[in-house]
């Protein structure tokens, strides 16, 4: 079955980064086209980034410039590079997969705060 593992949330202050990761399993990873959502408190989930399998990417207006998503066929994973993070970007980031269904990782904690 489907599994997508996110790992690397964690506090960072304003300016800072943070890199996140997806693992995934049970899917032709290599084809698929694979996003990165946010939920922030009280907001509706939103698409940060998408990359097809052959590596072209799209960004959200609010991260262009300050964020990179990359992924690694070999390997099964798929990464969101976080730069000058901003207060607006504290949310609970899903790793997530469109094959079939929609499938979602567990999520994982990103706080920007002094």
């Amino acid at each position: 079955q489907v599994q997508l593992v996110e790992s690397g949330g964690g506090l960072v202050q304003p300016g800072g980064s943070l890199r996140l990761s997806c693992a995934a399993s049970g899917f032709p990873f290599s084809i698929a086209a694979m996003d990165w959502y946010r939920q922030a408190p009280g907001k509706q989930r939103e698409l940060v980034a998408t990359i097809t399998g052959g590596g072209n990417t799209q960004y959200a207006d609010s991260v262009k410039g300050r964020f990179t998503i990359s992924r690694d066929n070999a390997k099964n994973t798929m990464t969101l590079q976080m730069n000058s993070l901003e207060r607006e970007d504290t949310a609970v980031y899903y790793c997530s997969v469109g094959w079939g269904n929609r499938y979602w990782g567990q999520g994982t904690q990103v706080a920007v705060s002094t």
